[in-house]
């Protein structure tokens, strides 16, 4: 399990819409985190909730349900406070994804929580003194978000701050190793005679293009699978204009220069 599903909390101060709840429990289940809190909710059905976000059961399930905030935050380390604009009082205020690196290197350390208030007039100072971080989205003159997508924007920064943690990379169907150098040289030798028998090099340096694809070819870092793939391709680049030189009674056709073993 992730440290973004083990160690973070998404705290909900008086959320007074279902429908914010279950845009949060979707927001969450999309970055990876688990863990939801509201502090004295409105009315909520957990059927409707799974019925505006799909597929999240496991998290409403395990929502908890708070009198106060500290209750919701007690075993925090860190909480940071999401807020519409600055305050008079000189809080640390920062944008999400420097919240998120330090949420992160706090949770190494115990669980870290994102509170987000009310629909109608966010988080109350009362509620924003148990913050030890202030959060603000930068966004136009207009700073009102709707409470979901607030939370979705903090979560996907600390998603993409755990290096995508919550969904490993799969692996390809045919994995193959790194290319050997003769393979590259044999992709080199059909594609330079590739390029003769379409008289590509008939106007140009052929040591400039080749070097050009060297180093195209170097960048790219075929595997040993593909740069096969690409080899079989140009030799069959020469075989198809071989054969419509024959057909055309070329004087060139079929010379040995331009033959190449199947790959």
């Amino acid at each position: 399990m992730s440290i973004l599903a083990q160690q973070v909390r998404v705290v909900l101060l008086e959320p007074q819409d279902p429908v914010n709840i279950a845009g949060t429990v979707r927001a969450m289940k999309n970055m990876g985190v688990r863990d939801l809190r509201l502090v004295r909710p409105c009315p909520y059905d957990p059927y409707r909730l799974e019925g505006i976000a799909h597929g999240t059961r496991d998290i409403i399930d395990a929502i908890r349900i708070h009198a106060s905030l500290d209750e919701a935050v007690a075993d925090c380390v860190r909480v940071a406070a999401f807020i519409g604009k600055p305050r008079a009082a000189k809080w640390p205020v920062v944008a999400p994804r420097e919240a998120a690196a330090r949420l992160l290197e706090d949770a190494a350390h115990g669980p870290v929580a994102l509170l987000f208030g009310r629909e109608d007039w966010g988080l109350p100072n009362e509620a924003i003194d148990r913050a030890s971080l202030a959060v603000t989205i930068p966004t136009t003159a207009h700073a009102s978000l709707n409470v979901a997508q607030a939370v979705l924007i903090g979560l996907y920064e600390l998603h993409l701050g755990a290096g995508d943690a919550t969904r490993p990379p799969k692996r390809p169907r045919k994995d193959a190793p790194p290319a050997s150098h003769e393979a590259y040289e044999r992709l080199f030798a059909a594609a330079e005679r590739a390029l003769h028998t379409i008289d590509f090099l008939k106007t140009r340096f052929p040591e400039h293009v080749m070097r050009s694809v060297r180093s195209l070819a170097f960048r790219a870092e075929p595997d040993a699978r593909e740069i096969e793939l690409v080899r079989a391709m140009a030799i069959e680049v020469a075989r198809a204009f071989e054969r419509q030189r024959r057909e055309l009674g070329g004087a060139d056709a079929g010379s040995p220069e331009n033959r190449d073993p199947a790959p």
